[in-house]
């Protein structure tokens, strides 16, 4: 199906104000006052604020489009009587632990997909940052600093494996068995890079790839909501990108084995080759 220009900038706008409710949330933090809660590990917290920004990101989406299903990290899925089709990931607080430790690489993510899966409108809100990345199907991707004007992404600089100097994100498990894996394949994976970044934020390293801070990114175990407004960010900004195939949400899915066996990655098209085929 095709969208018009109006509907889809519609789409962008409640994506947007989404995601600055989320982002204003954590703005709000107070090193001092933070209260922790174990999630997977102590390594990774659930915190009030990462409830409240979604809260907050889900107070948005209700009143502006009642009809479509949400999917999240903390709250799961919110079903309506007769839905609409379009249904929105959302992170409320990518980077979890560096917020907790005031780490600035964390943000708020949004994004919205058809019926059919296509990937129609995301944006990544980094308060820290003050910075906001935004991507329209079909329409591009942008970056905005400190609500400045926008620019248009346009992915790595070309030529920087053949130099030496190209930068690498990647990811960690939490889980040491998988980490201890990911340990013993990183020369592999370092293969034709230079240097390589370890962020901890999976939806700003799709977006720095699109921007061309990095030169490409490749994570195992990753969840839609963590990659869902990023990787059309990249996509729009001409990157080669490559989404996990994972059973949605609304069919209960994915396991914990199907999204540890499965890469997510973007970069430079001369990269399309480096990863680990799924």
């Amino acid at each position: 199906m095709d969208y018009t220009e109006d509907f889809l900038a519609e789409l962008l706008g409640t994506a947007r104000r989404a995601a600055a409710a989320g982002a204003a949330v954590l703005a709000g933090r107070d090193g001092a006052n933070l209260s922790q809660e174990t999630k997977s590990s102590g390594s990774d917290w659930v915190t009030e604020f990462d409830l409240a920004a979604e809260r907050a990101v889900r107070a948005v989406l209700a009143d502006e489009r009642p009809r479509d299903i949400v999917t999240g990290e903390e709250q799961g899925t919110t079903i309506v009587d007769s839905p609409s089709g379009f249904r929105w990931s959302i992170d409320p607080l990518d980077g979890t632990t560096n917020f907790i430790r005031d780490i600035v690489y964390y943000a708020t993510s949004v994004a919205v997909a058809d019926e059919n899966g296509r990937w129609l409108a995301g944006v990544v809100r980094a308060p820290a940052l003050r910075r906001e990345y935004w991507a329209l199907h079909g329409g591009g991707a942008f970056r905005a600093d400190d609500g400045g004007e926008p620019r248009p992404l346009d992915g790595p600089l070309p030529g920087r494996d053949s130099a030496g100097s190209a930068l690498l994100a990647t990811g960690f498990s939490y889980d040491p068995s998988i980490r201890a894996e990911q340990a013993r394949a990183l020369p592999g994976l370092m293969d034709g890079f230079g240097d390589i970044r370890r962020l901890g934020s999976a939806a700003l390293d799709l977006c720095l790839v699109a921007d061309g801070t990095h030169d490409a990114y490749g994570e195992r175990g990753l969840n839609e909501h963590d990659f869902a407004a990023g990787a059309l960010i990249a996509e729009e900004a001409g990157c080669w990108v490559r989404r996990p195939q994972l059973t949605s949400p609304l069919e209960g899915g994915p396991s914990a084995e199907e999204r540890l066996a499965l890469w997510t990655c973007a970069g430079g098209i001369e990269f399309s080759g480096r990863f680990p085929v799924e």
